[in-house]
């Protein structure tokens, strides 16, 4: 495994929600990051971010770690959930409150 695959493999496993994103949920670098923080903040969950744009290496190894192709990723005790569209539709679905819940996420 690689140093980049070992690093973002530890802040996945370290935290147990987790928004590889661009920039911070503070000053979100892009639309699709911004829905993103948005729909965390609304279930009110306390996650960590990892910016993206401030490590290329941790940039292109999180696409190849999901073997998805785009960013934002969201990962939830672990396990990939998807981007911004995918956490988007699980939201208004009620499906990501459930998977925040069965997982036992801690509130913010």
């Amino acid at each position: 495994m690689s140093d980049t695959n070992e690093r973002i493999s530890g802040i996945v496993g370290e935290n147990d929600v987790v928004l590889f994103m661009k920039g911070t949920p503070l000053f979100p670098q892009c639309g699709f990051s911004s829905r993103a923080v948005a729909i965390l903040e609304h279930c009110g969950v306390s996650y960590e971010s990892v910016d993206v744009l401030q490590d290329m290496e941790v940039r292109q190894g999180i696409k190849a770690f999901s073997d998805w192709p785009t960013i934002p990723q969201l990962y939830v005790k672990g396990e990939f959930v998807g981007g911004s569209d995918i956490m988007m539709e699980m939201f208004e679905a009620g499906e990501l409150q459930e998977l925040l819940t069965e997982k036992q996420v801690a509130k913010a």
